[in-house]
């Protein structure tokens, strides 16, 4: 899929913060076809077993990745978190190149939900999860907008055309 536009990322987001020295500094895709994609690395920082990603630092790439598919429609609104599930398929080695992908599967005024994936880079599965997201406008999101404006300061370049998944 063809990459069109890349999103913001914020300051001080474990998943995607410039300034967090422990943040994956995640980079958020826009394909062509109104999916979402990330690529990342993760961190020793992010371990849990010798050699193998947390399960909570998995499933937060997830959820991050499936709620910033509504800014591919909805850029000026927030998908808050109301449930999801993971289910891992193979151990996430750490210090490797991993990407992910996110379709939104349901679009209604107050909420969505959304699919993602994590893959190495040759296309193996290595987690799935599904989430159902509560919408908010920023100025229920935020007690300060212009926190939120500031907080998602960085627009990375786009640095890759193109992304495969399986």
């Amino acid at each position: 899929m063809k990459v069109i536009k890349m999103q913001r990322n914020s300051i001080d987001c474990i998943i995607c913060g410039m300034e967090n020295p422990l943040s994956l500094k995640a980079k958020f895709y826009e394909l062509e076809d109104n999916t979402l994609a990330s690529i990342f690395t993760y961190k020793n920082e992010h371990q849990s077993y010798p050699d193998r990603t947390h399960g909570g630092m998995i499933t937060a790439l997830l959820d991050e990745l499936m709620g910033r598919t509504l800014w591919i429609t909805e850029p000026d609104s927030f998908g808050v978190t109301t449930s999801i599930s993971v289910t891992f398929r193979k151990p996430v080695p750490l210090g490797k190149e991993l990407k992910a992908h996110a379709v939104m599967t349901f679009n209604s005024r107050l909420g969505f939900t959304t699919k993602g994936e994590l893959y190495d880079m040759d296309g193996t599965l290595l987690a799935e999860a599904t989430g159902k997201f509560l919408k908010l406008p920023p100025e229920k999101a935020f007690e300060d907008r212009s926190h939120a404006v500031d907080t998602m300061k960085y627009l990375p370049e786009k640095d890759v055309d193109e992304i495969v998944f399986p």
